[in-house]
Formats: C-alpha cells, sequence, structure tokens
C-alpha cells in the first residue's frame, strides 16, 4: 500500500481539521461523521502547502495538475460533486429491476484503473439500456473537475443516495473497486497529495451492512483480493474479486490500458453474456491463458454465489437486450498531459 508522507507539520494538521469538516457534513442525517467511523490505523497522506514545490520528479506535488484547483478547493467541492453525479443518474424504469453500478478508481497515479471506471461509465447503459444507471468515482489528475473522487467518504455518501432511489427489494447494486491491493486485504485509495483513507475488507464490509442494499454484486479488482470474500460473502450477494486471497493479479501499471481482469470480464466477458457468473467462468479461462502464456503465476480469480442473487440477477436479465458490442478504448493519458 502506498501511503506518502511529506513534512510541513502544521499546514497538515490544518488539512486534516479540513477534511474533518467535510466528512462531518456528507455524512447522513443522525449518524456520526464518516470520520469518527473510520479505524484509528487508517492510513492518511499530509498535504503540502502548495503544489509548487522543489520536489524531484515523482513526488506528490507532480502528480498534481497545474491547471486543476488546489487540493483544497478540490476537497471542499466534493459534496456538491457527489451531490451532482447522483442527481444526473437517469431515472428509474418501473415494473423491473434496475442495475445500479458504481465505479470506483482507486489509483490516482495510474490511468488503467480511471480507463476501467470510464469504461463501465459508458458501457453499461449503452450495452444493457437506461435500466443500468452508472456513477463514476475516480481519482485521476484528469478528472479532478468532472467526477468526485474515490474515497471512503465519497463512497458513504453516494451509497447513502442510491439507497433513496433504488428499490431495495428490487434493485441490484454493482459495485466495481479497480486499484491496487496489498497482502492485508487493503485496497490503495490514493490521489497525492490529499489525505486519503485506505480501504480493507473489513472496511468495506462494514460500509456495505450499513446500507439496506438487498442485492447486490460486489467486484473487486486488485491484487490478493480474494481475501475480500469472507468479509463481503452472504444472502443477496455475488463477490467476485480478480485474484486469490494469496496472489497477485496482472496487467496493472503505467504501461497498460487495462487490467487483465478488466479486459476479460469487464469488456470481453459481458459483452459476450449479460451473465455475470458466466462472464466470470469465461474471464477466469481467458485470465489462465494468457498467465500461462506470459508465465505468470495463476491469479486464480474468485467468486462467491450467495442466496438468492443468482435468481435476482436472472430476473434482471429477462429485461435486458444487450446492444452492439461497446468497444474499450483507453483515455488520453492524464499524466502525459496534464500535469507539470
Amino acid at each position: 500500500m502506498r501511503i506518502a508522507f511529506t513534512a510541513l507539520l502544521a499546514f497538515a494538521a490544518g488539512v486534516l481539521l479540513m477534511v474533518g469538516l467535510t466528512r462531518h457534513a456528507t455524512s447522513p442525517a443522525n449518524e456520526p461523521a464518516a470520520v469518527a467511523s473510520h479505524p484509528a490505523t487508517s492510513s492518511t497522506a499530509l498535504v503540502p502547502p502548495d503544489n509548487t514545490t522543489d520536489e524531484e520528479p515523482g513526488g506528490a506535488a507532480d502528480n498534481w495538475p497545474s491547471h486543476a484547483p488546489s487540493p483544497e478547493q478540490v476537497i471542499y467541492a466534493q459534496h456538491g460533486m457527489v451531490r451532482k453525479a447522483l442527481d444526473g443518474l437517469s431515472p428509474r424504469v418501473a415494473g423491473q429491476p434496475n442495475l445500479y453500478v458504481v465505479a470506483f478508481g482507486g489509483d490516482g497515479g495510474e490511468d488503467v484503473f480511471r480507463n476501467e471506471a470510464e469504461y463501465a461509465a459508458r458501457f453499461f447503459p449503452q450495452h444493457f439500456g437506461t435500466a443500468a444507471h452508472v456513477l463514476v468515482l475516480e481519482n485521476n489528475p484528469a478528472s479532478l473537475e468532472q467526477r468526485p473522487l474515490a474515497s471512503w467518504s465519497n463512497l458513504e455518501a453516494t451509497l447513502d443516495g442510491l439507497a433513496g432511489t433504488m428499490k431495495p427489494d428490487e434493485d441490484i447494486l454493482l459495485l466495481y473497486m479497480t486499484t491496487h491491493g496489498d497482502e492485508d486485504h487493503n485496497l490503495l485509495v490514493d490521489m497525492d497529495p490529499l489525505p486519503l483513507d485506505q480501504i480493507g475488507a473489513q472496511d468495506l464490509a462494514d460500509i456495505l451492512d450499513k446500507r439496506p442494499f438487498k442485492w447486490k454484486v460486489v467486484v473487486v479488482n486488485a491484487c490478493y483480493s480474494g481475501g475480500f470474500v469472507p468479509t463481503l460473502k452472504g444472502a443477496g450477494t455475488l463477490v467476485i474479486t480478480a485474484a486469490r486471497a494469496d496472489r497477485s493479479s496482472f496487467g496493472c501499471g503505467s504501461d497498460s490500458d487495462i487490467t487483465y481482469f478488466g479486459r476479460a470480464w469487464l469488456v470481453d466477458g459481458l459483452n459476450r453474456t449479460p451473465d455475470f457468473m458466466e462472464a466470470f467462468r469465461q474471464a477466469s479461462d481467458e485470465i489462465a491463458q494468457w498467465e500461462t502464456k506470459d508465465k505468470l503465476t495463476p491469479s486464480e480469480p474468485q467468486m462467491s454465489v450467495g442466496s438468492g442473487i443468482a435468481d435476482q440477477l436472472a430476473q434482471w436479465r429477462r429485461h435486458v437486450v444487450p446492444g452492439p458490442t461497446v468497444a474499450f478504448k483507453a483515455a488520453p493519458s492524464a499524466h502525459a498531459a496534464s500535469l507539470h
């Protein structure tokens, strides 16, 4: 898990106070502020005083685009950006299960995760129709003014908003998390130099357990993501992960446009079939072939099917007439075009 630490502690204390106020503003009514529910061990990155420091290339300030608002302005804009994204969702289609997708691209240091989140935003409504609704949370220098950050607080605020929009006994939440993962089963949440909390397996389970979603598909596309299965599995929930609990997955990095799992399940699999579980089986076979060809240790993607979710997904599919294949196209590299 990459964690950036900078000096100037006096300034950082002020920034952390500001973040706490922001979380309080985005917490649901009659609930404690989100920051209070985060574990004491959550990792944060301290914010430098401005983005014009003399750091060597590769430092935190080099990841902040010169044309963007300041880190403080970005943090304070989050409540309004989440609200705007929720208000921008297409209307719910009555008389059938609707699919609500939250795409979470966690690592702002590599474009590959943004590419997957942006592809999800195009793919689901184009391929599955107007009863598929997508909201994107992502960390990337190119989208700081267009997309809400992929952060713990924004994820909670988004899910709270969807809980008031969805029909809890009928609609399905699809949460697609794409980022780096570590051997302790934590997901990297990073947009240097902002102080963002990391999300572990139990953290994600707690976030979802506090919300009234009966039907859930949770996809964790990260190394060691199989470690999320024990905490997330249960009735009404389909859990899909890109790797075993003790294995890496592949295809991330600055030289990749999309991860192995993102290509195999999200692009190849779901363009062939609207059945998420069949897409997983096809993706697992495809990934195994790539790993054998590249002489890589098999990642062994995992799937857990809770009671009832297969039937509910089948009911959703009965109303779906898949559209044409949606081709994957990587966005222009933000790190090449928009940084200092």
